[in-house]
C-alpha cells in the first residue's frame, strides 16, 4: 500500500469550498464506474416508487401523523404506533438511500475526464427532484392524504425516473451530435408513443385516488369519480399504447431497422403484455394488495422502457477533438506546400 498523501490546510479549505471540483481533481472514475453510478439512481428512483405504494397499500399513509417529524414530540416513530408507523418512517429513511444513490451518480459524472457537463446537469436535475419530492411527500402527510397531492407526488416520482433513464442512457453514449437511425415517420409514432403513456400514467394516477386504496385506515378523501370507470379508460390507453408498441415493433422489422431499436421495442411491448396480465387479475379480484404493488413496479418499468426506445432512435458518437499538426516552416509554406 502506498503511503497516504498529507492533507495541508489549502487542501482542506479547497474541499470545504468546493468539495465536488475537489474531488475531481484526485479521482477519475472509469466509464463503468460512471455508468454504475448512474444506475444505482435509476434502480432507487424505481424502489422508492415501490415502497411509497407499499406505505399506501397497507394503510400506513398517516402512520407518522406529522412531518418533516414523525410525531410532534418524537423525530422517529415510537413503539406505540406500531408496524404503520414504522413502515411510514421506514419510507422516509429511504429517501436518504435515493439521495446518497443520486449524490454518487453527480460526483462520478463530475469527476469523469473529460468532464462532461451535461451529464452532471442530469445528475442535479435529480438532485432537485428528490427534494422538491421530499416536501410535497411532507404536504401530502400534513392534508391528510389528499388524492390530488398524492398524485401529483406519484406524477413527479415518474419524472425522476425519466431523468434518471436519461443520464443512464447518456453514460453508455458520447457526446457528438445525435444521428436518428430511423426515419422520421418511425420517430413521430414513437413520440405519439411516449405521450400515450404519459396519459396511461396521469389516468392511472387518478385511478388510484379513486380506488379503495386510500393509504390509511382512517376516513380519507377520494377524487370524486367512479373508479371502474376510469379504470376501464385507464385499460383503453394501455391497449393505445400495446397497439402502437406492436406497430412499432412490425415497422421496424418491415424496414430493417438497427437492433438496437428493435430490441428495446421487443423488450417494452413483453413488458407490456405482462402489466395487462396483472392489470386485468387485479381488476377482477378486487384490488388485492400484492397485485397493485407489482402493478406499480410494471408502470415504472413501462415507462423506462418507452424512453429507452425513443432514446435508441438515434446514436450519439464520441466527440473527436482535432490535435493540431506540427507548424509548418516559413520555406515550405513560401514553396506552396
Amino acid at each position: 500500500m502506498g503511503r497516504v498523501p498529507n492533507v495541508t490546510r489549502a487542501d482542506a479549505l479547497a474541499a470545504l469550498r468546493n468539495p465536488l471540483s475537489f474531488i475531481a481533481a484526485r479521482w477519475t472514475p472509469t466509464p463503468r464506474t460512471v455508468r454504475r453510478a448512474a444506475l444505482s439512481a435509476l434502480v432507487m428512483a424505481v424502489i422508492i416508487v415501490v415502497t411509497g405504494g407499499a406505505v399506501r397499500l397497507t394503510g400506513s399513509g398517516l402512520g407518522c401523523p406529522t412531518w418533516p417529524t414523525c410525531t410532534d414530540t418524537s423525530l422517529t416513530t415510537t413503539g406505540a404506533m406500531g408496524i404503520h408507523g414504522a413502515i411510514e418512517f421506514g419510507n422516509r429513511m429511504l429517501t436518504y438511500v435515493l439521495c446518497a444513490a443520486v449524490g454518487w451518480a453527480i460526483v462520478a459524472a463530475r469527476s469523469e475526464k473529460p468532464h462532461r457537463r451535461g451529464l452532471t446537469r442530469l445528475g442535479w436535475a435529480q438532485f432537485w427532484i428528490v427534494m422538491s419530492n421530499a416536501v410535497l411527500g411532507g404536504i401530502v402527510v400534513l392534508v391528510g392524504l389528499n388524492p390530488y397531492t398524492v398524485a401529483a407526488h406519484f406524477l413527479l416520482s415518474s419524472g425522476l425516473i425519466a431523468v434518471a433513464a436519461v443520464m443512464w442512457q447518456r453514460t453508455r453514449e458520447g457526446d457528438g451530435a445525435p444521428r436518428p437511425l430511423v426515419g422520421k415517420p418511425v420517430r413521430q409514432l414513437v413520440w405519439f408513443l411516449v405521450l400515450a403513456s404519459v396519459l396511461l400514467i396521469a389516468v392511472g394516477t387518478v385511478v388510484t385516488g379513486a380506488g379503495p386504496h386510500a393509504g390509511d385506515s382512517k376516513e380519507v378523501d377520494r377524487i370524486p369519480i367512479d373508479w371502474e370507470t376510469v379504470a376501464k379508460l385507464h385499460a383503453v390507453l394501455a391497449w393505445i399504447v400495446v397497439t402502437l408498441t406492436f406497430a412499432l415493433w412490425f415497422i421496424l422489422k418491415a424496414v430493417d431497422a438497427p437492433r438496437g431499436p428493435l430490441a428495446r421495442t421487443r423488450e417494452l411491448f413483453l413488458i407490456l403484455l405482462a402489466q395487462g396480465v396483472i392489470g386485468y387479475v387485479q381488476y377482477f379480484t378486487h384490488l388485492p394488495e400484492v397485485l397493485v404493488g407489482l402493478h406499480m413496479l410494471g408502470s415504472a418499468l413501462i415507462w423506462i422502457w418507452v424512453l429507452r426506445v425513443l432514446l435508441a432512435l438515434r446514436e450519439r458518437p464520441e466527440t473527436t477533438l482535432e490535435i493540431p499538426g506540427p507548424a509548418q516552416s516559413g520555406s515550405a509554406v513560401g514553396a506552396g506546400v
